[in-house]
C-alpha cells in the first residue's frame, strides 16, 4: 500500500504540490492523471525520496525513505537511467546483487524474453534504442518483486507488442496483491485496466474516481476537472 498525507512541495515560494492526500491500496491499479505542470512528476520524485517535501509518505506502512520501504518499492522512471557500458543482463545482475536476490537468473531471463530483449541481452546500454532501454528499466523493477511499484509515463517509447505485454503485467501484479501506481497523461493507455484514478490539477488532487462507482467516462471527468485536453506533466 502507498499512502500520501498532506504532501506539499514548494519551489521558490510556489507550491508545486499543495496538501495532496491519496491512498493506493494493495491489489489495485491506481492512476495519477493530470496535464502538463500539474505536479505528477514532482509527486513521483517525492515518493521515491529524491526531493525534500513536507507531509508524510509511506510504503507498506514504512516511511518512504526507510530501508524497509526501499526494499519493497520498485520504480520505472519516464526516462530510463541505464549505464552506457552495461548490458541488459548486467543491469539485472546489478539489481539482483543490490537487493541481495538469490537464484535470480531464471526470473531475469523470463522478463527479458517476455519483453523481447533476450537476443539483445549482451548489448551495451548505449547501443539500445529508447524503447529497449525502457524495457530494460521495466525488467529491473520487476525483478525485485516489489510490493509497491511506480510507473512514470511507462508507455512512452514502447512498441505495440511491449505495450500489450506491460498491460498484462499490470493486471498480473494487481492479481498478486501488488500496489500498481501509474502516472500518465495518456488516458487511453490505462482505460481498460484502472481501478482508481486521482486527477491532479495545479498541484492538488482535485478528484478521486473509482471505476466501480462511476458511470461517467474517465476522459470526460479529466476534462471537467482540468479544463484542458491534457498533456505530459
Amino acid at each position: 500500500m502507498l499512502t500520501i498525507s498532506g504532501l506539499t512541495k514548494t519551489y521558490n515560494k510556489v507550491k508545486a504540490i499543495d496538501d495532496a492526500n491519496l491512498v493506493a491500496p494493495s491489489g489495485e491499479i491506481s492512476v495519477l492523471l493530470g496535464p502538463n505542470g500539474a505536479g505528477k512528476s514532482t509527486m513521483m520524485k517525492c515518493i521515491i525520496g529524491v526531493l525534500k517535501y513536507d507531509g508524510d509518505i509511506r510504503i507498506c506502512g514504512f516511511p518512504n525513505k526507510s530501508k524497509e520501504a526501499r526494499t519493497r518499492l520498485g520504480y520505472v522512471p519516464e526516462v530510463p537511467a541505464l549505464y552506457d557500458l552495461l548490458s541488459p543482463w548486467e543491469h539485472l545482475e546489478f539489481m539482483a546483487k543490490a537487493y541481495k536476490i538469490d537464484d535470480w537468473e531464471a526470473d531475469a531471463e523470463a522478463w527479458l524474453r517476455r519483453f523481447f530483449l533476450w537476443e539483445h541481452k549482451d548489448k551495451a546500454g548505449k547501443e539500445l534504442s529508447k524503447g529497449m532501454r525502457q524495457k530494460v528499466s521495466i525488467c529491473c523493477a520487476l525483478l525485485i518483486k516489489p510490493e509497491v511499484i511506480l510507473f512514470d509515463e511507462p508507455m512512452i517509447g514502447l512498441d505495440p507488442a511491449a505495450i500489450r505485454e506491460l498491460k498484462e503485467v499490470f493486471v498480473e501484479l494487481r492479481n498478486q496483491g501488488v500496489t500498481v501506481f501509474i502516472s500518465t497523461h495518456i488516458i487511453d493507455s490505462i482505460d481498460e485496466i484502472w481501478d482508481t484514478a486521482h486527477i491532479m490539477h495545479k498541484g492538488s488532487i482535485e478528484r478521486e474516481v473509482k471505476r466501480t462507482d462511476s458511470s461517467v467516462p474517465l476522459e470526460d471527468q479529466f476534462f471537467e476537472v482540468t479544463g484542458t485536453e491534457g498533456s505530459e506533466g
